[in-house]
Protein backbone atom coordinates (compact mmCIF):
# COMPACT_ATOMS: atom_id res chain seq x y z
CA UNK A 1 0.00 0.00 0.00
CA UNK A 2 1.26 3.71 -1.22
CA UNK A 3 1.14 5.50 2.87
CA UNK A 4 1.38 9.34 0.37
CA UNK A 5 -1.39 8.00 -1.54
CA UNK A 6 -3.47 6.69 1.94
CA UNK A 7 -2.92 10.15 3.74
CA UNK A 8 -3.82 12.26 1.17
CA UNK A 9 -6.84 10.33 0.35
CA UNK A 10 -7.61 10.99 4.24
CA UNK A 11 -7.37 13.89 4.41
CA UNK A 12 -10.22 14.58 1.57
CA UNK A 13 -12.02 11.88 3.44
CA UNK A 14 -11.90 14.18 6.80
CA UNK A 15 -12.15 17.61 5.30
CA UNK A 16 -15.53 16.02 3.02
CA UNK A 17 -16.78 15.00 6.87
CA UNK A 18 -15.34 17.90 9.25
CA UNK A 19 -15.46 20.63 6.97
CA UNK A 20 -14.64 24.36 9.28
CA UNK A 21 -15.63 22.35 12.64
CA UNK A 22 -17.26 19.30 14.19
CA UNK A 23 -19.94 21.34 16.42
CA UNK A 24 -21.21 18.41 18.30
CA UNK A 25 -17.74 17.67 19.56
CA UNK A 26 -17.40 21.30 20.68
CA UNK A 27 -19.40 20.77 23.72
CA UNK A 28 -16.63 18.87 25.06
CA UNK A 29 -13.57 20.17 26.92
CA UNK A 30 -10.51 19.93 24.52
CA UNK A 31 -8.57 18.18 27.39
CA UNK A 32 -10.81 15.70 28.13
CA UNK A 33 -9.20 12.41 27.05
CA UNK A 34 -11.37 9.30 26.15
CA UNK A 35 -10.63 5.73 25.58
CA UNK A 36 -12.32 4.44 22.66
CA UNK A 37 -12.85 0.33 21.90
CA UNK A 38 -12.74 -1.08 18.17
CA UNK A 39 -14.90 -3.76 18.64
CA UNK A 40 -16.18 -6.52 16.23
CA UNK A 41 -19.80 -7.10 15.92
CA UNK A 42 -19.60 -9.99 13.91
CA UNK A 43 -17.63 -12.58 13.02
CA UNK A 44 -15.24 -12.28 9.70
CA UNK A 45 -11.73 -10.93 8.87
CA UNK A 46 -10.39 -7.67 9.75
CA UNK A 47 -8.74 -5.50 7.81
CA UNK A 48 -7.81 -1.75 8.21
CA UNK A 49 -4.74 -1.35 10.45
CA UNK A 50 -3.17 1.31 8.63
CA UNK A 51 -6.36 3.47 8.04
CA UNK A 52 -7.11 3.54 11.59
CA UNK A 53 -2.76 4.65 12.35
CA UNK A 54 -2.90 6.76 9.67
CA UNK A 55 -5.92 8.88 10.72
CA UNK A 56 -4.96 9.48 13.88
CA UNK A 57 -1.69 10.73 12.67
CA UNK A 58 -3.07 13.45 10.40
CA UNK A 59 -4.13 15.29 13.19
CA UNK A 60 -0.44 15.35 15.10
CA UNK A 61 -1.82 14.37 18.56
CA UNK A 62 -1.07 12.61 21.45
CA UNK A 63 -2.22 9.00 20.75
CA UNK A 64 -2.04 4.94 21.60
CA UNK A 65 -3.20 2.50 20.19
CA UNK A 66 -3.14 -0.79 21.86
CA UNK A 67 -3.62 -3.68 19.12
CA UNK A 68 -5.30 -6.87 19.67
CA UNK A 69 -5.69 -7.88 15.91
CA UNK A 70 -3.89 -7.49 12.64
CA UNK A 71 -4.91 -7.23 9.54
CA UNK A 72 -6.03 -10.86 7.85
CA UNK A 73 -6.70 -12.14 11.34
CA UNK A 74 -9.66 -13.53 11.85
CA UNK A 75 -11.97 -11.97 14.44
CA UNK A 76 -15.11 -13.69 16.63
CA UNK A 77 -18.45 -11.32 17.47
CA UNK A 78 -17.64 -9.60 20.53
CA UNK A 79 -13.86 -9.36 20.03
CA UNK A 80 -11.37 -6.69 20.70
CA UNK A 81 -9.50 -5.43 17.76
CA UNK A 82 -7.59 -2.41 19.67
CA UNK A 83 -8.04 0.10 21.94
CA UNK A 84 -7.23 3.52 21.45
CA UNK A 85 -6.50 6.48 24.15
CA UNK A 86 -6.67 9.83 22.39
CA UNK A 87 -8.57 13.15 23.12
CA UNK A 88 -12.01 12.31 23.58
CA UNK A 89 -13.33 15.01 20.44
CA UNK A 90 -10.40 13.50 18.09
CA UNK A 91 -12.09 9.99 18.40
CA UNK A 92 -15.57 11.45 17.99
CA UNK A 93 -14.35 13.72 14.75
CA UNK A 94 -12.76 10.79 12.96
CA UNK A 95 -14.96 7.98 14.50
CA UNK A 96 -17.52 7.90 11.07
CA UNK A 97 -14.65 8.22 8.33
CA UNK A 98 -12.73 5.33 10.18
CA UNK A 99 -15.44 2.92 10.88
CA UNK A 100 -16.94 3.41 7.21
CA UNK A 101 -13.59 2.40 6.01
CA UNK A 102 -12.55 -0.67 8.29
CA UNK A 103 -16.17 -2.00 8.05
CA UNK A 104 -16.06 -2.02 4.09
CA UNK A 105 -12.36 -3.48 3.86
CA UNK A 106 -13.06 -6.07 6.50
CA UNK A 107 -16.29 -7.20 4.41
CA UNK A 108 -14.04 -7.38 1.90
CA UNK A 109 -11.55 -9.45 2.93
CA UNK A 110 -14.23 -11.47 5.10
CA UNK A 111 -15.82 -12.21 1.68
CA UNK A 112 -12.81 -13.33 0.15
CA UNK A 113 -11.53 -15.83 2.92
CA UNK A 114 -15.47 -17.07 2.36
CA UNK A 115 -14.70 -17.71 -1.08
CA UNK A 116 -11.25 -18.90 -1.02
CA UNK A 117 -13.00 -21.18 1.66
CA UNK A 118 -15.03 -22.85 -1.20
CA UNK A 119 -11.88 -23.54 -3.34
CA UNK A 120 -10.80 -26.08 -0.64
CA UNK A 121 -7.17 -27.65 -1.73
CA UNK A 122 -7.42 -26.69 -5.04
CA UNK A 123 -4.11 -25.16 -6.77
CA UNK A 124 -6.31 -21.91 -7.99
CA UNK A 125 -5.79 -18.99 -7.22
CA UNK A 126 -8.71 -16.21 -6.63
CA UNK A 127 -8.14 -12.99 -7.84
CA UNK A 128 -10.23 -9.47 -7.75
CA UNK A 129 -11.18 -7.57 -10.70
CA UNK A 130 -10.78 -3.62 -11.47
CA UNK A 131 -14.76 -3.36 -10.61
CA UNK A 132 -13.60 -1.33 -7.56
CA UNK A 133 -15.05 1.52 -5.86
CA UNK A 134 -13.46 4.87 -7.59
CA UNK A 135 -11.15 6.36 -5.50
CA UNK A 136 -10.93 3.29 -2.94
CA UNK A 137 -9.24 0.88 -5.34
CA UNK A 138 -6.01 0.81 -3.65
CA UNK A 139 -7.49 0.10 -0.60
CA UNK A 140 -9.92 -2.61 -1.77
CA UNK A 141 -7.51 -4.52 -3.33
CA UNK A 142 -5.25 -4.46 -0.33
CA UNK A 143 -8.28 -5.86 1.73
CA UNK A 144 -8.76 -8.72 -1.16
CA UNK A 145 -4.85 -9.94 0.21
CA UNK A 146 -6.14 -9.39 3.66
CA UNK A 147 -8.61 -12.32 2.87
CA UNK A 148 -6.32 -14.33 0.95
CA UNK A 149 -6.92 -13.50 -2.37
CA UNK A 150 -4.14 -11.65 -5.20
CA UNK A 151 -4.39 -8.87 -7.57
CA UNK A 152 -5.17 -8.98 -10.84
CA UNK A 153 -3.97 -5.78 -12.75
CA UNK A 154 -4.19 -2.76 -10.66
CA UNK A 155 -5.23 -0.63 -13.78
CA UNK A 156 -5.39 -0.23 -17.24
CA UNK A 157 -1.67 0.40 -17.58
CA UNK A 158 -0.76 -2.76 -16.35
CA UNK A 159 -1.37 -5.14 -19.50
CA UNK A 160 -3.40 -5.72 -21.97
CA UNK A 161 -6.87 -7.34 -21.84
CA UNK A 162 -8.56 -7.85 -25.28
CA UNK A 163 -12.11 -7.88 -24.33
CA UNK A 164 -14.94 -8.77 -26.61
CA UNK A 165 -15.75 -4.92 -27.10
CA UNK A 166 -12.02 -4.26 -28.30
CA UNK A 167 -12.00 -7.16 -30.56
CA UNK A 168 -15.07 -5.46 -32.53
CA UNK A 169 -12.88 -3.20 -33.78
CA UNK A 170 -10.65 -5.65 -35.42
CA UNK A 171 -11.38 -8.39 -38.23
CA UNK A 172 -9.29 -11.16 -35.77
CA UNK A 173 -8.07 -11.95 -32.55
CA UNK A 174 -4.36 -12.15 -34.60
CA UNK A 175 -4.87 -8.67 -35.75
CA UNK A 176 -5.62 -7.07 -32.73
CA UNK A 177 -2.65 -8.91 -30.80
CA UNK A 178 -0.23 -7.84 -33.13
CA UNK A 179 -1.74 -3.93 -32.77
CA UNK A 180 -0.82 -4.57 -29.59
CA UNK A 181 2.27 -5.67 -29.77
CA UNK A 182 3.40 -2.99 -31.68
CA UNK A 183 2.19 -0.25 -28.88
CA UNK A 184 3.27 -1.65 -26.38
CA UNK A 185 6.31 -2.50 -24.20
CA UNK A 186 7.76 -5.94 -24.56
CA UNK A 187 7.76 -5.99 -20.63
CA UNK A 188 3.79 -5.40 -20.87
CA UNK A 189 1.38 -9.16 -20.87
CA UNK A 190 -1.59 -9.53 -23.39
CA UNK A 191 -4.47 -11.28 -21.91
CA UNK A 192 -7.49 -12.05 -24.78
CA UNK A 193 -10.95 -12.82 -23.48
CA UNK A 194 -12.67 -15.54 -25.38
CA UNK A 195 -16.23 -17.15 -25.49
CA UNK A 196 -15.60 -19.51 -28.64
CA UNK A 197 -13.30 -22.84 -29.55
CA UNK A 198 -12.59 -20.87 -32.62
CA UNK A 199 -11.27 -17.61 -30.20
CA UNK A 200 -9.49 -20.31 -28.35
CA UNK A 201 -7.73 -21.33 -30.98
CA UNK A 202 -6.77 -18.26 -32.53
CA UNK A 203 -5.30 -16.98 -29.47
CA UNK A 204 -3.41 -20.11 -28.56
CA UNK A 205 -1.86 -19.92 -32.29
CA UNK A 206 -0.97 -16.08 -32.33
CA UNK A 207 0.85 -16.74 -28.55
CA UNK A 208 -1.29 -14.74 -26.54
CA UNK A 209 0.17 -14.52 -22.34
CA UNK A 210 -3.09 -14.62 -20.85
CA UNK A 211 -6.62 -16.61 -22.01
CA UNK A 212 -9.61 -15.48 -20.13
CA UNK A 213 -12.65 -17.95 -20.28
CA UNK A 214 -15.36 -15.58 -20.32
CA UNK A 215 -19.10 -16.69 -18.64
CA UNK A 216 -18.21 -20.28 -19.59
CA UNK A 217 -19.25 -23.20 -17.66
CA UNK A 218 -16.93 -25.48 -15.48
CA UNK A 219 -17.65 -27.98 -18.09
CA UNK A 220 -16.66 -26.28 -21.29
CA UNK A 221 -13.39 -24.71 -19.76
CA UNK A 222 -12.53 -28.37 -18.73
CA UNK A 223 -12.54 -29.60 -22.02
CA UNK A 224 -11.12 -27.03 -23.92
CA UNK A 225 -8.62 -26.00 -21.60
CA UNK A 226 -7.08 -29.35 -22.73
CA UNK A 227 -5.74 -27.76 -25.87
CA UNK A 228 -3.40 -24.89 -24.25
CA UNK A 229 -0.47 -25.14 -23.80
CA UNK A 230 1.41 -24.50 -20.11
CA UNK A 231 3.30 -21.63 -21.57
CA UNK A 232 0.01 -19.60 -21.32
CA UNK A 233 -1.60 -18.72 -18.23
CA UNK A 234 -5.39 -19.09 -18.31
CA UNK A 235 -8.36 -17.67 -16.03
CA UNK A 236 -12.21 -17.81 -15.41
CA UNK A 237 -14.30 -15.23 -15.18
CA UNK A 238 -17.77 -13.50 -15.40
CA UNK A 239 -20.99 -14.27 -13.28
CA UNK A 240 -18.77 -16.03 -10.55
CA UNK A 241 -20.11 -15.89 -6.99
CA UNK A 242 -20.26 -17.60 -3.79
CA UNK A 243 -22.90 -20.21 -4.37
CA UNK A 244 -21.14 -21.25 -7.66
CA UNK A 245 -17.26 -21.23 -7.85
CA UNK A 246 -16.93 -24.37 -6.02
CA UNK A 247 -17.70 -25.98 -9.44
CA UNK A 248 -14.72 -23.73 -10.93
CA UNK A 249 -11.88 -25.52 -8.66
CA UNK A 250 -11.39 -28.06 -10.56
CA UNK A 251 -11.70 -26.97 -14.18
CA UNK A 252 -8.24 -26.45 -14.97
CA UNK A 253 -7.48 -22.90 -14.81
CA UNK A 254 -5.05 -21.28 -13.13
CA UNK A 255 -6.54 -18.22 -12.15
CA UNK A 256 -10.78 -17.52 -11.34
CA UNK A 257 -11.39 -14.09 -11.18
CA UNK A 258 -14.49 -12.61 -8.69
CA UNK A 259 -15.83 -8.98 -9.61
CA UNK A 260 -18.12 -9.56 -6.39
CA UNK A 261 -15.13 -9.63 -3.85
CA UNK A 262 -15.28 -6.09 -4.67
CA UNK A 263 -18.48 -4.94 -5.61
CA UNK A 264 -21.14 -6.96 -4.33
CA UNK A 265 -19.52 -7.49 -0.71
CA UNK A 266 -21.37 -6.62 2.74
CA UNK A 267 -19.58 -4.94 5.50
CA UNK A 268 -18.39 -6.58 8.59
CA UNK A 269 -20.28 -4.70 11.91
CA UNK A 270 -17.41 -2.70 13.64
CA UNK A 271 -17.93 -0.47 16.40
CA UNK A 272 -16.34 1.73 18.14
CA UNK A 273 -17.45 2.40 21.97
CA UNK A 274 -15.83 5.60 23.97
CA UNK A 275 -15.76 6.51 27.68
CA UNK A 276 -14.22 9.07 29.56
CA UNK A 277 -10.95 8.40 31.53
CA UNK A 278 -11.09 9.10 34.94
Amino acid sequence: MNPLLLEDQLKQFFNEDIGHDDVSSRIIPENKQGYGTFLAKDSGIFCGREVIETSYQLFHEPVQITWYKADGDRCQKGEVICGVVASYQLLLKTERVILNLIQHLSGIATMTAKAISKLGHAPVKLVDTRKTTPGLRMLEKYAVTCGGGYNHRYALYDAVMLKENHLACFDSITEAVKRSRQVISHLTKIEVEIETLEQLREAIEVGVDVIMFDNLSPDVISTWIKDVPSTIVTEASGNITLDNIATYRDCGVDFISMGALTHSTDALDISLLIKGES
